[in-house]
């Protein structure tokens, strides 16, 4: 088999089959899908309250966001091997209604039972969005130009990131709880119409193949039992109970099964040439690191606000703003580098060694750092890291054949998502290591403890920030370690329609 950047005219037939018209609508309807996905993770979290006063069950209500990243998380890798052997516009238009369905009855729900079971459908649905997107992206254009439309899913990522509490919380106090997953449905319906016919026009470089569905058991099972332990330890169960270890060992068992399939399966669920492709490889654990060290701080700055710094809640969503405007900041320049530059790792270098520092600064004085210096530190931070999206993404899509790239871009994703579920654990138990809490501790209980010890919580984060440089450190290592491939169509064949299909230019 020919090297991933050793191409003819040929294989670039994919790249010239769209004008700038179909690659507008096509990019469109794909950061529709995604906004939708990514937007679920975030506009629930206001709304928890009130939906469980309505449905009468505080106890399960972490179920809600748990189950949802269960399911997305675990179904990411299937998702992109049936696109590689069924072709994108069918793969996201399952994943587009999948979700759909999901919403509508997470709308219609009654119970808690009910809404959990109908938000593991969406997660169903959610983990194609955004893998399959990224994956159309790979079909569209060449990697050179590539990167450039990744600065586009960072905007998506980091305005749902925004707007999802807000939505949530207004949705609740004045709509319905309900309206948060409504909306949803309009939403989908345009990506759906704006997608299907565009994407007919795509060329199919699928292969005719067999899906590993004993592998993907395997994969699924293990995925969920780890995901079990990491959300359960340290809350329902303690870390060393019987229940938790139990659950990693099974997690563990399944884990080895899944290795095993790899290499006695005819057709396996990840080929084991994209996992020993050394590039995949340094370029999954970066992003695996880095990305999973900030979603992570998204998640338990807002703790740190609240307790040790006595924001409100609506202020803490405000003081976050800094660490999410700043990775499209990190993105935008990356993306213009890797199209211009041989050398685009260098940027990414550059970037994660601005947010070590940055975390670093944090560990070290965050007790008594003034709050606009605090601030400026998390942008630092934020856009540094915001340098590594389009590197590590386009990076792993150019060092693989074309008929594997959607394969490789949700195994990216997959292992990525995986690394943020370990992160936010990590983090979790650094923040709860001097909090006592009874076992099945409610959120409520949670949050009153904390806020009972904010002196102890306030000196804690200094060691969540140093792992957080720890982790950024690890990102950095496997990143500089990764080969830099030219970028195809920029040494090679460089085959152009007369319109450009660079939105940038063309808009």
């Amino acid at each position: 088999m020919k090297p991933a950047n050793d191409l003819n005219e040929a294989d670039f037939s994919s790249y010239n089959a769209l004008d700038k018209r179909d690659v507008r609508s096509i990019l469109f309807g794909i950061m529709l899908a995604m906004f939708l996905s990514s937007l679920d993770q975030t506009i629930i979290a206001t709304a928890l309250p009130t939906i469980g006063r309505d449905l009468g069950d505080f106890e399960h209500l972490s179920w809600i966001v748990t189950i949802y990243l269960l399911t997305s998380t675990a179904v990411t890798p299937l998702y992109g091997k049936f696109s590689d052997a069924h072709g994108r516009r069918v793969t996201m238009l399952i994943a587009l209604a999948t979700f759909i369905i999901g919403s509508i009855a997470s709308a219609m729900a009654t119970s808690m039972f009910i809404l959990i079971m109908a938000r593991g459908i969406q997660g169903l649905g959610g983990g194609g969005l955004i893998a399959i997107a990224q994956t159309i992206i790979g079909d569209m254009v060449p990697p050179n130009e590539r990167s450039r439309y990744q600065v586009y899913f960072a905007t998506v990522f980091a305005s749902s990131s925004l707007l999802g509490p807000v939505l949530g919380g207004f949705f609740a106090d004045h709509l319905h709880w309900s309206m948060i997953f409504w909306i949803n449905v309009p939403l989908g319906a345009i990506a759906f119409l704006v997608t299907n016919n565009r994407l007919k026009k795509l060329p199919r470089n699928d292969r005719k193949r067999s899906l590993d569905l004993i592998g993907s058991a395997l994969m699924v099972t293990a995925t969920v039992s780890l995901l079990m332990a990491l959300n359960w330890g340290g809350m329902r169960y303690a870390w060393t109970s019987v229940e938790i270890l139990g659950l990693i060992g099974l997690s563990a068992l399944f884990w080895i099964a899944f290795t095993l399939r790899l290499k006695m399966a005819h057709e396996p669920l990840i080929p084991p040439d994209v996992l020993n492709n050394p590039v995949v490889r340094m370029g999954v654990l970066a992003a695996c690191c880095g990305i999973g060290t900030y979603i992570g701080l998204t998640i338990y700055l807002p703790i740190y606000f609240e307790v040790a710094r006595g924001l409100s809640a609506s202020a803490s969503g405000l003081a976050l703003i800094p660490l999410m405007i700043g990775s499209v900041v990190g993105s935008t320049i990356s993306g213009r580098a890797m199209s211009r530059h041989v050398h685009y790792k260098r940027v990414a270098l550059a970037g994660l060694g601005m947010s070590m520092t940055g975390t670093l600064v944090l560990a070290a004085f965050a007790p008594i750092l003034h709050f606009w210096v605090l601030e400026l530190s998390l942008g630092f931070i934020s856009v540094g890291l915001g340098t590594l999206f389009p590197v590590s993404t386009v990076s792993i899509q150019n060092a693989v054949p074309l008929h594997q790239l959607g394969t490789a871009t949700a195994t990216t994703n997959f292992f990525r998502s995986l690394g943020g579920a370990l992160i936010v654990a990590l983090f979790g138990a650094i923040v709860l290591s001097g909090v006592e809490l009874t076992e099945g501790a409610s959120l409520e209980t949670l949050k009153g403890s904390l806020s009972h010890n904010s002196g102890l919580v306030a000196a804690t984060f200094s060691y969540v920030f140093f792992a957080a440089f720890v982790g950024f450190c690890l990102s950095f290592l496997f990143l500089f370690a990764m080969k830099e491939l030219p970028l195809r169509g920029r040494t090679e064949v460089t085959p152009r329609r007369s319109g450009n299909t660079d939105l940038s230019e063309s808009s």
